[in-house]
């Protein structure tokens, strides 16, 4: 982990890369079983669920030293614990194989050391994704959309994302429209310094407004978000929204969000 972590060798080794995400946790799983002693190597059980120990250790460890979030580590856990039950399972295998299995676990632990360039070459394919949510509103649409445009302060008890507030996120804390119409100039600001920065594209009054969306990853403190997750930083962003305010009946109306 330190070693890919290292700034200056982002260009041939980077956490954020299936080298590190699959092979890393393979290895841990492979290398916990081949040196268990040979009766534990041959328990199935044993191979799947012992190569979980060092993961959760090493999650420990590196919350700990900040060097990850709880909002990483829940993501990629499940993504950990299959593959070091899968290198557990190898592991059982090499350790069966006694004669030659010296040899391959000197070649699997410097895997990901010629895999990590290779992938790195390749390069990283870019994906946009949509984010979609919606909530049914007993009111008139004018107050509706006034509190859709101009979001007064929220305080901590109108909160409810608790979700948010287990992962460590910003939680939302006001939005301000300087008019209504497109052109206009939508600033959203949450904790920690996180402030987005909206431009409207696309309006009709009590209808629709769709926004395009800019975080400056200068602006945002360096304790706000884990580095993997830094909204408009190396690996995330977030590009625009909309608001699209649909009556059901009367006195009832839908209020959806999009996000890319």
């Amino acid at each position: 982990r330190l070693f890919f972590g290292v700034k200056d060798w982002e260009s041939l080794f980077s956490v954020m890369s299936i080298s590190f995400l699959l092979l890393l946790p393979f290895i841990v799983g492979a290398l916990t079983v081949y040196f268990s002693s040979d009766a534990n190597a041959e328990n199935v059980l044993y191979k799947i669920f012992i190569p979980w120990i060092p993961v959760f250790l090493f999650l420990i460890i590196t919350l700990l030293l900040a060097w990850e979030g709880w909002a990483c580590w829940l993501m990629v856990l499940p993504l950990f614990l299959a593959a070091a039950s899968l290198g557990g399972i190898f592991g059982g295998y090499l350790k069966s194989r006694k004669s030659q299995s010296k040899m391959h676990i000197s070649l699997l632990l410097l895997f990901p050391f010629f895999m990590s360039p290779l992938e790195q070459s390749i390069g990283s394919i870019p994906g946009t994704y949509q984010a979609y949510t919606y909530i049914d509103i007993q009111s008139n649409p004018e107050k509706i959309w006034a509190n859709v445009t101009r979001v007064k302060g929220i305080t901590t008890t109108q909160d409810k994302g608790w979700l948010t507030k287990l992962l460590g996120f910003p939680r939302p804390v006001k939005a301000e429209l300087n008019y209504e119409g497109v052109g206009a100039y939508r600033k959203a600001e949450f904790t920690n310094g996180l402030v987005f920065h909206e431009t409207v594209t696309e309006y009709e009054h009590q209808k629709k407004m769709v926004f395009t969306i800019k975080a400056n990853p200068h602006e945002i403190p360096s304790t706000t978000l884990d580095q993997h997750v830094v909204v408009g930083g190396q690996f995330f962003d977030v590009l625009n929204g909309t608001y699209e305010l649909e009556k059901l009946k009367d006195g009832i109306y839908r209020l959806h969000l999009y996000s890319f």
